[in-house]
């Protein structure tokens, strides 16, 4: 009997792995900045870069991560790694967001509209790469204050933590949703 669990751990064990690896498969990550930094030492500049990394599933999944290393395509490695771990699941109605919403960072705010489907996503930088991989088409946006990538980023993050689904209001408000 032991050895009947134990062949069943195993499988169960394997078939995580082969999830987790297909689920990887399926991820969409885009690098939205590479930092240089230069330390002068005395036998000239050492260069270490970071880089801002945002991966989603482009069903409503987002996460962001931020990488340090000597080279780029480690720094990258890190980063999309860190996102990974940090992925977050935000309702989305259709093509577009469920509502208007402000989310701010530092210096940075962003505000993200729904828009008509055809429209496009009608913003910059940072911001239109986290709707990218979040799977969102149709978002009309505005950024204001710094427009520094990593205030971008966590800006748009907190406006989309912001968002709530028509069933979430519904179900605060104590009210019965019609299913026909």
């Amino acid at each position: 009997m032991g050895s009947v669990n134990l062949k069943v751990s195993r499988q169960s064990r394997e078939m995580r792995q082969s999830d987790r690896q297909e689920e990887a498969n399926r991820l969409i990550d885009k690098v939205i900045f590479i930092n240089r930094c230069a330390k002068v030492v005395k036998g000239g500049r050492r260069f270490s870069f970071s880089a801002l990394v945002v991966v989603g599933d482009g069903a409503g999944r987002v996460g962001m991560g931020l990488g340090k290393a000597k080279e780029t395509p480690d720094a990258v490695k890190k980063a999309v790694e860190q996102a990974k771990k940090n992925l977050r699941r935000y309702p989305i109605a259709g093509h577009t967001i469920p509502h208007d919403v402000i989310g701010a960072s530092d210096g940075g705010l962003v505000i993200l509209r729904p828009a008509a489907p055809g429209a496009g996503i009608v913003a910059g930088g940072g911001v239109r790469l986290v709707l990218e991989v979040l799977g969102v088409s149709d978002v009309l946006s505005k950024s204001m204050g710094s427009n520094n990538p990593f205030a971008m980023v966590h800006a748009t993050l907190d406006a989309l933590d912001k968002l709530r689904s028509y069933r979430e209001v519904m179900a605060l408000r104590h009210c019965e949703i019609d299913t026909e």
